[in-house]
């Protein structure tokens, strides 16, 4: 009887200390507490294109260029820039000011390892450093980057804000092979990365960088100045959207990143939540493995593309139809490249196409490997229903459940899927990484070199390098149409829709986000 009587005294002390241990530090108004969008364990912003690393890296690294709301690109690093009248000499200048964490002063040592990292993992990158002759320091101050031949994106590749933004680090850690990641996490950013409190799985901890000095701009995208009003933000890792939901409702923490679809209704219908939207519209999209069977084959590709159903996928993810729409270009709706001549691709089940086609292709049933984030509360309801869909279409599949750090780490695999590699994910984007087929990380059809799936599609290429090549705005758009339509043909990728993600905050509490076409999270104010 002791035993029972004492189990839940025990029990309702425990749940008090932890809800005392949680809430304390709230308690601080220059402590910013935040749920972020993913769980962060992947640390290199150039070795993996998560939100979250990206995320992460803008804390604390700085880049040469940003952009702004309008997609203008600005000095960030850089002072002044000039480039010889052919356009195939530029001449860059670091501003004054710029210091690492440890307090050694950023030079030209660093950028260019930095930049030539980046440039190996990057799509935009690879292209870019194939067109490059010469790139040289000047003086600590100063470089050069002298180009062989013509490339119309100098400054679009060296302000890519996102998948993956040419983050600046320190000559040492630059220096690290780009297949291998970053064990130094020194940066030159708004806030420090606070490595021994770092807890994956519970928090990520970062301090206000009072040596940084913010450009005199106003802050606009990952452009002008990045001010920094509070001590210290700490990332408190929340994987269930009710207890996210829960702990910013009772002040345990001051603003979620993402909301959770399906918490939604109520944080909008309570009057001290504010729910915000400073990320532009994203879009999801099914990535396949090209490397191994079944989807080296283009016209099984095809076949799984044939099955989707935007309308069920996301509703059934997204919840509210406030929150997303269908959409069947691989480019945003509405924006500049954006077209519905999308080839077979309509969006809608097309079951018996799809099993036609598999027939013809010799598909042998052998399950394909989809893998399910069923921690991630933003992708998790993909996976279940397009298991489904595909089934019907025609595939035998095994979807396999794990965390989203876990996906991250085997999609980086090349192995068969039944030696713990993959063929299938879903995954979120942004409307930066896609407005332009040559920011789009997966639109890479060279191979190994190429985003994970590793397609090899030299018209792709080809396509990709004349859109790169001419600075016609009329060809730009006949290209992309070229682009989008070799996408479906060869079944590279397929979207799913698109949606919008709320930012929800404490009302009264949090202010002065950064509108911007990624999340970041210099200029808050706590109050």
């Amino acid at each position: 009887m002791f035993k029972k009587a004492i189990k839940p005294l025990i029990a309702g002390v425990m749940l008090a200390a932890a809800s005392m241990s949680f809430a304390a530090p709230n308690s601080d108004k220059n402590v910013l507490r935040m749920v972020p969008q993913a769980d962060l364990k992947v640390l290199d912003p150039i070795w993996t294109t998560a939100f979250v690393t990206r995320d992460h890296g803008y804390m604390i690294y700085d880049t040469l260029f940003g952009v702004d709301t309008k997609g203008d690109v600005h000095p960030q690093m850089v002072d002044t820039y000039t480039k010889s009248p052919d356009g195939m000499k530029w001449t860059f200048t670091l501003r004054d000011g710029l210091a690492w964490h440890d307090g050694q002063p950023v030079t030209t040592k660093d950028v260019i390892p930095s930049i030539k990292r980046w440039g190996q993992r990057d799509g935009l990158g690879q292209k870019m450093f194939a067109a490059i002759d010469k790139f040289e320091a000047v003086d600590a101050k100063t470089f050069t980057i002298t180009f062989k031949q013509p490339f119309g994106m100098v400054l679009e590749a060296l302000g890519k804000p996102a998948s993956n933004p040419p983050f600046i680090m320190p000559e040492r850690v630059a220096q690290t092979p780009a297949d291998k990641q970053i064990s130094d996490y020194t940066g030159s950013g708004p806030y420090i990365f606070k490595k021994d409190e770092f807890r994956p799985g519970e928090k990520v901890v970062y301090e206000k960088n009072t040596k940084y000095v913010p450009r005199s701009e106003a802050p606009s995208g990952t452009a002008g100045g990045k001010h920094v009003y509070v001590d210290r933000v700490e990332w408190v890792i929340l994987k269930d959207g009710q207890t996210q939901a829960n702990a910013l409702i009772n002040g345990e923490v001051d603003m979620l990143s993402w909301t959770p679809p399906e918490q939604y209704a109520a944080l909008k219908a309570n009057p001290n939540i504010q729910l915000l939207v400073p990320v532009p519209k994203g879009s999801y999209a099914m990535h396949l493995n090209h490397l191994i069977p079944p989807f080296n084959n283009p016209k099984i590709s095809q076949a799984a593309i044939m099955s989707i159903n935007q309308q069920a996928l996301m509703r059934a993810q997204m919840v509210n139809k406030d929150l997303y729409n269908t959409c069947t270009s691989i480019y945003p709706c509405g924006s500049t490249y954006a077209t519905d001549d999308t080839s077979y691709f309509t969006g809608k089940p097309q079951f018996e196409k799809s099993k036609a086609l598999l027939k013809e292709a010799g598909y042998d049933g052998t399950p394909i490997v989809l893998m399910n984030p069923s921690d991630f509360t933003l992708l998790n309801k993909f996976p279940v229903v397009l298991a489904q869909l595909l089934r019907q279409g025609g595939f035998k599949v095994d979807l396999v459940s794990m965390d989203w750090p876990s996906l991250l780490a085997r999609r980086a695999k090349k192995d068969p899927a039944d030696k713990g590699g993959w063929n299938m994910f879903v995954t979120g984007w942004g409307a930066s990484d896609t407005m332009n087929p040559l920011f789009f990380a997966p639109m890479t059809g060279n191979g190994e070199k190429g985003w994970f799936g590793w397609a090899t599609d030299p018209k792709l290429e080809d396509l990709k390098g004349q859109f790169l090549a001419t600075m016609d705005p009329a060809k730009r758009k006949e290209l992309a149409q070229a682009i989008q339509t070799e996408v479906f043909n060869f079944g590279l990728y397929a979207p799913l829709g698109e949606s919008t993600n709320f930012t929800a905050v404490r009302k009264g509490v949090v202010s002065g986000l950064v509108d911007s076409p990624v999340s970041v999270f210099w200029n808050i104010k706590k109050n």
